[in-house]
């Protein structure tokens, strides 16, 4: 069992930054793979970034460019560094987190084993 547990959310204005951290404890980390999702109101959740054990990440369009994921296998703890953030950006962001699996850097909601209970991140025009 893999417990997630989100935390750096807050309400920033446009052009500002944030970063994201999930703390992991539980099973093996540094062999899972990582990602980040996000879920507006009134929207479907979507992927944003992930990562894989190699470090070898993938970001959706919206956010490329902007947004770095991280990860330190020492401190268990997954990142995401968000600059430039738009009030699109505005959404509860979760981390998630699973066992290797070929299509991971699709980022797909519901492909991974195990999610976190979010943090919110609002952006102000």
């Amino acid at each position: 069992q893999v417990h997630l547990e989100e935390s750096g959310g807050g309400s920033v204005q446009a052009g500002e930054s944030l970063r994201l951290s999930c703390a992991i404890s539980g099973d093996t980390y540094s062999n899972y793979v990582m990602a980040w999702f996000r879920q507006a109101p009134g929207k479907e959740r979507e992927g944003v970034a992930a990562i894989d054990s190699d470090g070898r990440t993938d970001y959706r369009d919206p956010v490329k460019g902007r947004f770095t994921i991280s990860r330190d296998n020492t401190q268990m703890t997954l990142y995401l560094q968000m600059n430039s953030l738009k009030p699109e950006d505005t959404a509860m962001y979760y981390c998630a987190a699973s066992r290797p699996f070929p299509s991971w850097w699709l980022i797909i909601p519901g492909t991974y084993d195990y999610r976190g209970q979010g943090t919110q991140v609002t952006v102000s025009s």
